[in-house]
């Protein structure tokens, strides 16, 4: 079928919420590029939303998916499980850095596994309030609404959230907050909110995702542990986006030497196959009663199937030495671009989680929405798949897969110089 003809499909069934805004249909893609439904290509700047970091059907993923579909396809673990769902447990708890010995549940999605942490925490600790952070991104579901740092479009139409979530500033030098600032913003919302004694955890992303893609300080990490460990309440990484290499190590959390109690991950943990996992401190991950976590295709086997060879594909090409090369590149364009547009300010990069603002005035910071949006959408029309993010909606963020062949990455680059020049 055209495009033409699924957009017409996509109106008439799929419910407003849920579509696309894009009209382009995609039909197959590999590595970093994408062939729509009238066969136009694509570059894929985007990554599903950072879940092929490893890129399009890379061949071990695809060979391992398809011998697991002549074996097995679905039993669900609680009833019968399989080999691939401890092999994926046994492979985490020892590249996951929390203390001690690490257990794992797998999941479905990012939001399962933050749902899940919370829950684990909640029976770990006896407390039911957890505190989150202004622009962090956890997920769709209920209680995960009530954990984004953002309303709009996550909280907007469905009513109240839950009760049991509060707010602390996350550090952006750049936008006015210290993290002294955030300190003690933290400090007050348990003084007179959380409370103490009645927080399971703390939640943070070492990299903001959908808030921008700022890395927290190291110091700051570090301070957010001691409380922890002060007030008795846990620590919870969010690695859904900055994990599986994209910031040129496994884990960001790595970055600081910090360890969590709980870390969440998924997206590109099996390049493109649903599956998530909670992993955390044995004591901590042994809380609740049997029969208590999981689900109905929890750690299915095509998807355990998938994640093993992502962790192979790590080992055997080198992934995280590529990342911290491609995070050097992107930064040397980023520079020279910064340099040159008034409208560009703020590059950063933590291997290849790479960002950039875009500014109306570069000494007041002034954030930029809508230039943002024209570019994404001229890059869209000139075959480059690029997105936006930020609590501001001005933020430029890049999430090409890290095995993106050189001369595909110059000629998207090339196309949002090109989009720069135009709309400036």
């Amino acid at each position: 079928m055209s495009n033409a003809e699924l957009n017409e499909l996509k109106r008439k069934y799929v419910a407003n919420g849920a579509a696309s805004p894009a009209t382009a249909f995609a039909d197959h893609a590999e590595n970093a590029e994408v062939w729509d439904a009238d066969g136009n290509r694509f570059i894929d700047f985007a990554g599903g939303i950072g879940v092929l970091n490893i890129g399009h059907r890379h061949p071990k993923v695809v060979a391992a998916v398809k011998a697991q579909l002549d074996k097995v396809m679905h039993t669900c673990q609680t009833v019968m499980p399989y080999e691939g769902y401890v092999r994926v447990a046994e492979k985490l708890s020892h590249l996951v850095p929390v203390r001690g010995h690490a257990k794992v549940m797998l999941a479905n999605s990012g939001a399962e596994a933050l749902e899940n942490a919370v829950k684990i925490a909640r029976a770990a600790t006896g407390r039911p309030n957890v505190i989150c952070f202004d622009g962090g991104y956890h997920g769709r579901t209920f209680f995960t609404m009530a954990m984004n740092g953002k309303v709009a479009p996550y909280q907007t139409d469905f009513g109240p959230m839950p009760g049991t979530v509060f707010r602390a500033p996350y550090p952006v030098d750049y936008h006015g907050v210290s993290e002294d600032e955030a300190i003690r913003g933290l400090m007050m919302a348990l003084k007179t909110d959380a409370g103490p004694t009645n927080t399971a955890a703390i939640i943070l992303e070492p990299v903001l995702g959908e808030g921008g893609f700022y890395p927290a300080p190291t110091s700051f990490l570090e301070r957010i542990r001691a409380i922890c460990d002060e007030l008795g309440i846990l620590m919870i990484i969010d690695e859904v986006q900055s994990g599986f290499g994209r910031t040129g190590k496994m884990f960001a959390i790595e970055h600081s030497g910090v360890e969590p109690d709980i870390m969440t991950m998924a997206k590109s943990m099996a390049d493109g196959m649903p599956i998530s996992a909670v992993v955390g401190t044995d004591k901590v991950m042994d809380a609740s009663g049997p029969n208590s976590l999981g689900g109905t295709y929890t750690g299915s086997p095509t998807a355990c199937a998938a994640a093993l060879a992502v962790m192979e594909v790590f080992e055997e090409e080198n992934i995280l030495e590529k990342s911290l090369a491609l995070g050097e590149k992107l930064a040397k364009r980023f520079n020279q671009w910064q340099a040159r547009y008034e409208c560009v300010d703020n590059v950063r990069h933590l291997g290849a989680m790479a960002a950039f603002e875009l500014v109306s005035d570069k000494h007041a910071k002034t954030p930029n929405a809508e230039l943002a949006g024209a570019l994404c959408k001229k890059a869209r029309e000139e075959g480059l798949i690029l997105l936006s993010c930020g609590m501001y909606g001005n933020t430029i963020r890049f999430l090409m897969p890290i095995t993106i062949d050189d001369s595909v990455l110059n000629e998207g680059l090339d196309i949002i110089e090109s989009c720069l020049e135009s709309l400036v």
